[in-house]
This record gives C-alpha cells, sequence and structure tokens, in this order.
C-alpha cells in the first residue's frame, strides 16, 4: 500500500524522505480528497493486465509510453530532475504507473503544506489537472514509469505561479467542494 505524509521544511536532498517529526502519515482517503487517485497493481504484468485495461477504458487513458528516470537512460538526466522538482501544475491529470524503482511525487494540499508521496513498483497514481506538485527520484536514483494521457500528451508543465489557469480554478473549486 502506498505511504504518504506530511514532509518537514528541510532543503536537503530531496531525494531524502524528509518526514515531518513527529510522523504525520497521510491516508488513501486525504489523498482522495485532494483528487489524487491511487492503485496497486502487478506491474510485471503491465504488458498483457486486464485490470489495468480496465481503469484505462474506464478512464479514457488511450495513449501511453515508458520512461526510464535514471542518469544512464535519460538524456539531460540532471536538468531533467531539476525541472521535474520545480513546482509546477499541468492543465491535463498526471498519470503515472511505476513498472520498477521508486521515486517520489509531492502535493500541495487545501492548506498549501507539502505532502510526499512515496511511489514504487506497482503503484500508480493519477494527479489532477491543476494541483500544484513536483517529482524526485529517491535515493535509489531510478525508476522506470509509464506515462498514460486522455488523447495526445501534452508536456507543458506551469511552474507556480500559475493560479490564473483555467484547470487551476477549477481545482480550486473542487477542493472548495471537499472541504
Amino acid at each position: 500500500m502506498v505511504q504518504a505524509w506530511y514532509m518537514d521544511d528541510s532543503t536537503d536532498d530531496p531525494r531524502q524522505p524528509h518526514r515531518a517529526e513527529p510522523g504525520r502519515p497521510v491516508g488513501l482517503e486525504q489523498l482522495r480528497r485532494l483528487g489524487v487517485l491511487y492503485w496497486k497493481l502487478d506491474a510485471d504484468k503491465y504488458e498483457n493486465d486486464p485490470e489495468l485495461e480496465k481503469i484505462r477504458k474506464e478512464r479514457n487513458y488511450s495513449w501511453m509510453d515508458i520512461i526510464t528516470i535514471c542518469k544512464d537512460k535519460l538524456p539531460d538526466y540532471e536538468d531533467k530532475i531539476k525541472m521535474f522538482y520545480e513546482e509546477h501544475l499541468h492543465l491535463d491529470d498526471e498519470i503515472r504507473y511505476v513498472l520498477d524503482g521508486s521515486g517520489y511525487f509531492d502535493v500541495r494540499d487545501e492548506e498549501d503544506r507539502w505532502i510526499r508521496i512515496a511511489m514504487e513498483k506497482g503503484d500508480m497514481i493519477t494527479l489532477p489537472a491543476g494541483i500544484y506538485h513536483r517529482f524526485t527520484l529517491d535515493e535509489q536514483n531510478y525508476v522506470k514509469a509509464m506515462r498514460l494521457f486522455v488523447g495526445e500528451p501534452v508536456w507543458t508543465a506551469y511552474n507556480r505561479p500559475a493560479d490564473h489557469f483555467t484547470a487551476r480554478e477549477q481545482y480550486v473549486a473542487f477542493l472548495a467542494q471537499t472541504a
């Protein structure tokens, strides 16, 4: 099962867990209230997994590719890692399925505090359009993930502040409804 927690305020190596002290775990229900969806799947059978196919069909995830993030596989690795860790939002949902390795998605809660979501093999997550977030590897420095999209992929990230986008306005309205 996925683990999530409130982060400390340290600016040390982002690949470390950064758990707030005392520990403040975050459950799936709290993530759902933020619009974050989570599934645990069998990553060893991702190529022929009826459960993954069912999710893709129900949610219209029609496009996918696979990315490997590590020094040996990702061109411009250092620049990409820095870019992924910049706080940003997208105008579409961000859907990631970890096939191997691990990393962290950090999302902002309704009070603008960071929640860290530890992602490992078999974890699939959907971050809603308009949520401020960022990604980093953990200390293993390796993740292989499936990226899914509704329709053609849009890779544009809008760094904070980006409150003027309709996706952000709709997300803030969603948060107000779930409060």
